[in-house]
């Protein structure tokens, strides 16, 4: 077997396995394949030191990260998310609760959702795993309230790839023209899909949440990714009036906060 052939085995056991621990281990650290395939942990388990910042309202408890009064999101300032790169973390939600992992700039999100209680479940392209406000996810494949989900994105050049427990559910090629409505949607929002350059950020919404085993590594050029597509779940065209009433709110209020910012400036 070639070197290359061996790197690439290494890395395929990594994502295979991703999910897969002992309850008594320590599910935040990582394996010898995940190490082999260029993963580094985000989170040690113990505490927020190490880059994390926020303001106090995020906090440690038995390895896991959750937030303990409303004050903003969780950013990880150590370092930048590279433009291409795979990112692992598991999640699970109380009921009714919203959340979302940030991580290029604008309004990359990856939706942290309860889908059967929260208003955002009603409408596949908010629901959770969905790159929100742009792409739904193919179907919803969370699991029960109170239960581990295990979050996936990957990004490399044009593609933006969502996974949830193990599927993907998300495969966007955002240059292809097929999917201009959705990007064009987004620019709407305020997004760009051209941007890069963020910091991880844990989105706080005031609700219980909770995120363990935090992973990422860098993809390099030679670095290959599944390009299998998928098709996004149908929205229902009295959910789409929704929706659109909703953007149009969405712009005028940005557009009422643009004119208080040159009433300021005068």
């Amino acid at each position: 077997m070639t070197k290359q052939l061996v790197i690439a085995a290494v890395a395929f056991s990594a994502v295979a396995t991703y999910g897969h621990f002992s309850e008594a281990g320590d599910v935040n650290a990582l394996t010898e394949a995940e190490s082999a395939a260029g993963f580094e942990t985000l989170f040690n388990g113990k505490s927020l030191d190490g880059g994390w910042e926020h303001k106090g309202n995020w906090k440690v408890e038995d390895g896991i990260v959750t937030r303990e009064g409303k004050g903003g999101s969780l950013v990880y300032k150590a370092k930048k998310i590279p433009d291409d790169f795979e990112l692992r973390f598991q999640w699970k939600v109380a009921k009714g609760s919203n959340s979302g992992v940030y991580y290029r700039p604008t309004q990359y999100e990856y939706q942290i959702l309860d889908n059967d209680v929260h208003p955002d479940g009603k409408n596949p392209r908010t629901s959770a795993a969905s790159l929100y406000f742009c792409v739904p996810p193919s179907r919803d494949n969370t699991k029960p309230v109170g239960q581990w989900n295990t979050g996936r994105i990957v990004c490399k050049g044009t593609i933006v790839q969502h996974w949830l427990n193990g599927e993907k559910v998300i495969h966007l090629d955002y240059q292809d023209p097929k999917w201009a409505s959705q990007v064009e949607l987004l620019k709407q929002r305020g997004g760009n899909l051209n941007a890069r350059g963020a910091y991880l950020s844990l989105q706080d919404h005031g609700d219980p949440v909770w995120y363990r085993n935090l992973q990422l590594r860098e993809l390099h050029p030679g670095d290959t990714i599944d390009l299998t597509e998928v098709q996004p779940a149908k929205i229902k065209p009295e959910v789409l009036a929704a929706e659109k009433k909703k953007l149009a709110g969405i712009i005028e209020r940005r557009s009422q906060a643009k004119q208080r910012q040159q009433q300021n400036k005068k």
